[in-house]
């Protein structure tokens, strides 16, 4: 019986040295490990800028959140054995959705920052500060001041706590650029000058996001069907287990000849010399397959039987 073939790998298992699989682990983990880091950035730049304000909205956030999850799900399917290419596939499926989104938001808060709003009012001190009542900081109450224009003078309405730029505020009519001149729910127009640099460095962190995250993306699907050489059964099987008959007292196994029948041995004792002469004939036959050399008309096998001092010889059987 010939022995069972070894297990051969899947289409899409590439089979790898022990060494190489671990470096390539490695190497895995480093991106995961850098893109999580990454994520927690975006989060958090993403969450003090959209906060800074009340009338400007920041959705830098929603990327990090994203490939947060993702990297998470691929440091852990890089620690599992079983289930490792199910996790890493949707670590790479989330990660795809973050890149996009990345993607996304880095143009719009790129766009905003640069067309929405013009730091140089605020830089020079040219704006100004209306914060309400002393001590009620959440306290709604409006005002109105004068601001002037070229072609004359116009009166804006401001609510406390906000900064407003009567620079950037068009008397006549709108801009066709749409600028931000005032900023509500602000403790200062410092706070304004924060959440400019704010939307750069949200834009800059989704942007290294989204080309962190297309590289990640890569490795995790080169590394998902890597399967290290240790894994592999290539030697012979192991041999069937041996079973155990007590009726022959020996050891035999599947698919192996059993081993020749043992002659049986005549006793000292006084016996028939002729019966123990058919004895031996028989069992020799049957230890031959059932087929005997010798002819029908043979004479029978004698023996020279020993005796010991002292004892008689049997009697004479004809």
């Amino acid at each position: 019986m010939q022995p069972l073939a070894p297990p051969v790998p899947g289409p899409l298992a590439l089979l790898d040295t022990t060494e190489g699989f671990g470096k390539r682990k490695r190497t895995a983990q480093w991106f995961v490990g850098s893109l999580l880091a990454v994520s927690i950035l975006i989060v958090t730049i993403g969450l003090a800028a959209t906060t800074r304000t009340e009338n400007v909205t920041v959705g830098g956030y929603y990327p990090g959140i994203i490939l947060g999850f993702g990297s998470f799900l691929g440091l852990v399917g890089l620690t599992l054995v079983e289930n490792r290419r199910q996790m890493l596939v949707a670590a790479i499926v989330f990660i795809s959705f973050g890149v996009v989104a990345a993607f996304c938001c880095a143009v719009v808060d790129g766009v905003f920052a640069a067309r929405h709003i013009e730091p140089r009012p605020l830089t020079t001190g040219r704006c100004q500060f209306y914060s309400g009542e002393e001590g009620h900081f959440y306290d709604v109450h409006h005002t109105e001041v004068t601001c002037y224009s070229v072609s004359g003078q116009c009166q804006l309405r401001v609510r406390s706590n906000t900064c407003y730029c009567c620079d950037l505020y068009t008397c006549d009519s709108p801009s066709p650029v749409p600028v931000y001149h005032e900023f509500l729910g602000v403790r200062g127009c410092q706070d304004v000058l924060h959440l400019y640099r704010l939307l750069w460095v949200s834009t800059a962190l989704n942007v290294l996001g989204l080309l962190l995250g297309i590289i990640t993306a890569a490795v995790l699907g080169a590394f998902k069907d890597m399967v290290p050489l240790s894994q592999l059964a290539y030697g012979p099987s192991a041999p069937p287990p041996a079973i155990y008959n007590p009726a022959q007292q020996h050891l035999a196994f599947p698919g192996l000849c059993s081993p020749p029948a043992t002659l049986p041995t005549c006793s000292t004792y006084p016996l028939p010399l002729q019966a123990c002469s058919r004895l031996a004939a028989t069992s020799l036959s049957e230890a031959q397959g059932g087929r005997s050399d010798f002819p029908p008309q043979a004479p029978q096998l004698r023996s020279v039987a020993s005796f010991l001092p002292g004892e008689k010889p049997p009697p004479y059987a004809p």
